[in-house]
This record gives C-alpha cells, structure tokens and sequence, in this order.
C-alpha cells in the first residue's frame, strides 16, 4: 500500500503523522511512504530522515493526496484537504465530528474511508488513540492556566501555588478521567487546592486511592458545579462521551457567579466544549474573555508541545496503521472490532452513531458495510 504524510496545516499544528521510526517499520512490511516536504520539521524532524527510513518526500499536498491509498494525519483534514479525498481512499487520523456538520459532510461526500483514531477501542474499554494526547492536555492544562491567571494575560493576578501566608489557588476539575487525573497530577505538584469531579464512582475511588489528601473528590451534580464554578480560580474541563458531543456542564448564569479574572481552560472543545460560552481558538489567539472571565479553548493544545505529542501518538497509532496497511481496510476492520469502532463515515455513510445522532444522519453499522 502507498500510504501518505501531508504536512499539517491547522494554525499552529506541528505534530506529524508517522515519524521515521514508523516509516521504517511500514517499509519494512513492503509499503510505500510519500512525506510531504517540511511535514516533520515542527516535531524536530527532517526530510532527510525520512529518506534514510525509506520514505519518498513529495513537494506539496496535492501530490500526497493523489497518490496514497492511505492518508495518516493527526488533526481533521481542512476544508482545503477534504476536496483533496477521493473515493476509497482510507483517512486515518483525529476526526471529532459531533460537533462539526460540515467536516462530517464534507467525508460523506468525499467516498473515503475514515476512520477516527479518537473512537478507536480497547478491550479494558478505554480509548487507546485518545489516551497519549488526553495525557498531554490535561499536563497542559494546569500550565496555561497559571499563565492565563497572569494578571498581564487578563486573569486574576493569583499564582497557583500561592506562597507562605497567602493561599493557594483554587482548582477545580470536571472530569477524573485520564486528561482530568493528569491535570490534577501537575495542579497538586504546583501547589494549588485542587478538587476533582465525577459521576463516575469508582473513577473517585480511583483517584482517592492515587491522591489520598492531596486532592478532594466531589460525585458531580449540577448542585455541586455551581457552587464549585462560584470558587474556583481555575476551572478545567475534561469530560467526555466517547464519539459525542460533550455536555454542557457549565452554563452561561453558573459563569456570571466566577470570580473576576478568573480562568476556564476547556480541555474538551475537540467535542463542542464542556462550558456553554466555550468557542474553539488557536495558539495564535488562545484566549478571550465573557463575563469577565477568561476563557482558554485551544482545539489542538497538544500541538504547542509536538515532539513528545507526536512521539507518543505513533507509539499507539502504528500498530493500527500496519494492520490497515498490511490487510487493507476491509480484512482489518473485519478482524478487529477495537479498530471497526474507529470508523465514523464510509463512501458515504456515517458508521458512527453518536455523530449520526448529533447531525441527525442516517445510522449504519460498520458490520452491514463489512458483511458481518
């Protein structure tokens, strides 16, 4: 299979697909990889890396997109990729189409095969793709926070670990899942109050068990939101419903109560947000202000750190890529249900219900489509 690498062109976005150690395992296996110029070189990599591990480079997009059978990206294609996609070609990257209609129509229109490495399963339940990239936001998370509650970045002027005689700031987490356990992880290590919430049980068991006394756990009701929404200082949303739109927790009148400078970093906006006032922004313009408070909504936070974001995606994505590689898309989906779960949209149809939901578009299960 000729698979192909185009360089990302979402504003500030220099993690890369495949790195040269996954090239050289592609070409091992006896396919072809087609790397677009200077697609590596946010990340720290060279062309000449890529040719060492095998790879061809090609000069521009249009080249990598007419020639591969399989696309692999990191972030959804753009408006100005999605007419580069042809029918039967597979797309196999990050895709979070609950929240975004003309993307999703865009692929259904295009005939590929995409497949979403966020929906992507694994046998214990969790979400193996997402994981590496939901680490690194949520250890992100704590740390554009500080800099947002900077008083020369519009916030509060309060230092999250406080200092001897003044208190430390309040940080308040939705969601205790793997970008939620991260982030409190570096909020507790700089000294900040740090309270986790979750409807989720044993998800607070779990972080009791990792924590103990140095984080307080709350079980989620909007009750307690609003009243953990009027004391933080520091709000991080992290939840997320595998495939869907994220809910919206925090709500316009709940933000009218936040402290003044306070900040929201809305880790969950790749699914629409978690809080009602959250819009996507780049790391051109990340933040921007409602009510007084600042909100910080980067759609690719992973991005700003893309040596060990890319590094840490291919750890994960490679093994999936020789399988569609060295199967074809059909046999592999088949013989991996984990794998078939990624897939969202088919030549033409939409195979993942949640987002069949959110844009009320026919349903169809993947296993129709596969013959099973």
């Amino acid at each position: 299979m000729r698979i192909g690498v185009p360089k990302e062109i979402k504003n500030h976005e220099y993690r890369v697909g495949l790195i040269p150690s996954s090239v050289q395992e592609l070409v091992h296996h006896g396919h072809q990889v087609l790397v677009e110029t200077g697609a590596g070189l946010g990340a720290g990599i060279n062309d000449a890396d890529y040719v060492a591990a095998g790879a061809s480079i090609a000069q521009g997009a249009d080249q990598v997109f007419a020639e591969a059978d399989m696309i692999v990206k990191v972030k959804e294609p753009l408006a100005a990729e999605r007419k580069k996609l042809r029918k039967g070609q597979i797309l196999f990257t990050y895709l979070h189409l609950a929240p975004d209609a003309v993307q999703t129509q865009d692929l259904i229109d295009s005939g590929a095969i995409c497949i979403a490495y966020e929906t992507v399963t694994a046998a214990n339940g969790s979400l193996p793709l997402l994981t590496p990239m939901s680490e690194v936001a949520g250890r992100l998370a704590p740390q554009v926070g500080a800099h947002s509650l900077e008083k020369a970045q519009g916030g509060r002027g309060v230092l999250l670990g406080g200092v001897p005689g003044v208190p430390a700031a309040e940080v308040v987490i939705l969601g205790g899942g793997v970008s939620g356990s991260h982030a409190a992880t570096i909020a507790v290590g700089m000294g900040a109050k740090v309270t986790v919430v979750d409807r989720s049980a044993d998800a607070l068991k779990r972080l009791s068990a990792q924590f103990g006394t140095a984080i307080s756990t709350v079980f989620s009701t909007r009750a307690a939101i609003e009243e953990l929404v009027r004391r933080a200082d520091l709000l991080i949303g992290t939840v997320l419903i595998p495939g869907a739109a994220a809910p919206k927790l925090v709500t316009r009148d709940m933000l009218k109560t936040m402290k003044p400078g306070s900040v929201i970093v809305d880790v969950a906006i790749d699914q629409g947000g978690c809080v009602e006032t959250s819009h996507a922004t780049t790391h051109a313009d990340p933040t921007y202000v409602i009510d007084d408070v600042v909100h910080y909504c980067v759609a690719n936070m992973p991005g700003a750190v893309a040596r060990t974001s890319t590094f840490a995606l291919n750890n994960v994505t490679l093994p999936f890529a020789l399988a569609l590689a060295d199967k074809g898309w059909k046999q592999a989906l088949a013989q991996d249900a984990h794998l078939r779960n990624g897939l969202n949209v088919c030549e033409g149809k939409v195979t993942c219900e949640p987002v069949a939901q959110a844009h009320s578009l026919e349903y169809v299960k993947a296993e129709s489509l596969l013959g099973l």
